[in-house]
């Protein structure tokens, strides 16, 4: 399978990190949204990476969608829970860091508009959702080594990228001195291969 992609998404991080942690072996294409010629839109309409090309040619895309279809492939390292509300708090959990960085990549293509088109407002009311999303956030971690149970899942991965985003585009954001344990979650992640090999650049 190939994974078409740029080095900066977070929500192509997202998917190689579970790609990583399945064990699944792929290709990386890199491609941009951006490129006038990209080959992304000949494998998502929507013109948004990531998207998954699989073995028959077919295409997935969304990183959510990707990342549920990758953890039914090998029975391995399992990601999401199989039913219920275990499941259904791990997707809350994906969807929480999904928002965060859905207001972090909107405040940030604002923010390059040129002068005049840009709206202040916009990119004020995008950091609040990112404020209020590190807040619960922290307050749903509280003291727990995960985010969900005591093992490592699909939710730690989806609230690290968007941590790791912040990081890389935001610096100014010191998200660290208000929520100490999504620091130290952070840092615990940042151990492992599939997060150290896919820290974001451009």
């Amino acid at each position: 399978m190939k994974l078409i992609g740029s080095l900066s998404s977070p929500y192509v991080r997202k998917t190689r990190i579970v790609l990583s942690e399945k064990k699944i072996e792929f290709d990386l294409v890199l491609d941009t949204p951006w490129a006038k010629d990209n080959v992304i839109s000949l494998h998502n309409p929507l013109g948004k990476v990531p998207a998954l090309v699989l073995d028959d040619e077919s295409s997935l895309y969304d990183s959510r969608v990707i990342a549920e279809y990758l953890d039914t492939v090998t029975p391995n390292n399992r990601l999401i829970p199989a039913s219920g509300r275990e499941r259904i708090t791990v997707k809350r959990w994906e969807a929480l860091g999904d928002g965060l960085l859905d207001a972090a990549v909107a405040a940030l293509v604002e923010s390059r508009r040129k002068p005049g088109e840009k709206s202040p407002a916009w990119i004020t009311r995008q950091q609040g959702k990112i404020a209020a999303a590190l807040r619960v956030m922290s307050g749903d971690l509280g003291e727990q080594p995960w985010c969900h149970g005591g093992s490592f899942s699909l939710a730690d991965i989806a609230v690290g990228c968007a941590l790791g985003y912040l990081d890389f585009r935001f610096p100014d954001i010191d998200w660290r001195s208000e929520h100490g344990n999504l620091a130290a979650l952070q840092e615990k992640l940042m151990l492992r291969t599939s997060f150290a090999e896919t820290v974001p650049q451009d």
